[in-house]
């Protein structure tokens, strides 16, 4: 038995019920199931917008800091306009100290959708950075 027979190819609607779930998942804050679930997507499916961004997401909640960054970062190789994803790769930097740069990519998600969820998120920082100078 070959290893391709031993673990065949998910399929079309096995990968949407992965994803599914995964959502599922971090949803429930259960971010380590939803990356085993991700698991043969990310494999196979690395340029694929949406999965990079949920398995950011999990990555965030599972404090995998690094990896979050990558994954929101390649959803914004893949598509610079994701407002979504610049707002929570800016969070993920504010986690990781990374304040100006946090800063940055949160003023650019406002100014693409100027929700006041990243406008508090821009407060935020800018009083963390202050009070960092002094």
């Amino acid at each position: 038995m070959t290893d391709a027979a031993a673990a065949p190819e998910p399929d079309g609607e096995s990968r949407f019920r992965r994803f599914r779930n995964a959502e599922h998942l971090v949803a429930r804050r259960r971010p380590l199931d939803a990356l085993k679930e991700l698991e043969p997507l990310l494999a196979d499916e690395q340029d694929k917008p949406s999965v990079q961004l949920l398995a950011g997401r999990a990555y965030f909640h599972s404090a995998q800091l690094r990896r979050a960054e990558r994954a929101f970062t390649r959803v914004l190789e893949l598509d610079p306009t994701d407002h979504y994803a610049r707002f929570v790769l800016g969070r993920t930097l504010q986690r990781r100290g990374r304040l100006a740069e946090a800063l940055a990519q949160l003023r650019m998600a406002s100014a693409m959708n100027p929700v006041p969820e990243y406008l508090e998120a821009i407060s935020e920082v800018r009083a963390r950075i202050t009070l960092s100078d002094r």
